[in-house]
């Protein structure tokens, strides 16, 4: 719930990826080009942040993360290979490993390489969790100086046609649209109605 257009986050590697069950190198974090989700989106994933603490990082609601994780998963019928202790241990493993004070943290969950088709279950289902710094030099600025804002001509779909309460990577696509035509237009992010012309959220955030 950011109350501003945050921008792309430029990756720091850090050493280590959890990768399904075990941190390997951030390099060798790697999937075919042929995985499922590359081709038909079938993937989850969360955006979380750790924050420094006199007794170190502090993830910042991980409970209710791991949570929405899991429901986004079960909407879109990709079984997790895991429980909710074990992605919660995972996430905290990760951020002890890679020495951060303070990062974000990305969860995905996606269908892998098996077989190519809109049909997912013949590809396995993977986990991977990536951390790194959070890097933005302006945030103060734009916490202080807020940001422009314009009225998207894209809408965000209705309720029925892609699972818009689960943090599915398909549902991004609508979202890079609006922050695309907003940064041509000169905004700095879009807001976004729903299909009756209410408002409904900006491209990555609540209203």
């Amino acid at each position: 719930t950011e109350r501003y257009h945050r921008g792309p986050m430029k990756l720091n590697p850090s050493p280590y990826i959890w990768f399904n069950g075990e941190l390997v190198a951030w390099e060798k974090a790697q999937v075919h080009v042929l995985t499922h989700a590359l081709h038909y989106a079938s993937s989850v994933f969360e955006g979380i942040r750790a924050y420094p603490t006199p007794r170190g990082p502090a993830v910042l609601g991980l409970d209710e993360h791991v949570e929405r994780l899991f429901d986004s998963c079960r909407i879109v019928h990709l079984p997790i290979p895991y429980t909710p202790a074990r992605i919660r241990d995972a996430v905290l493993e990760t951020v002890r490993e890679n020495g951060h004070d303070a990062c974000y943290i990305r969860p995905l969950v996606y269908r892998g390489y098996g077989a190519l088709g809109v049909w997912p279950e013949e590809n396995p289902v993977e986990v991977a969790i990536a951390t790194f710094p959070w890097v933005k030099p302006n945030e103060r600025e734009l916490y202080e100086n807020g940001i422009t804002v314009g009225v998207s001509s894209w809408r965000r779909m209705a309720p029925d046609t892609l699972p818009a309460m689960a943090k599915s990577a398909g549902n991004y696509v609508n979202s890079a649209l609006v922050v695309m035509e907003a940064k041509r237009h000169g905004y700095g992010e879009g807001l976004v109605l729903d299909v009756d012309g209410y408002v409904s959220e900006g491209s990555g955030q609540n209203v």
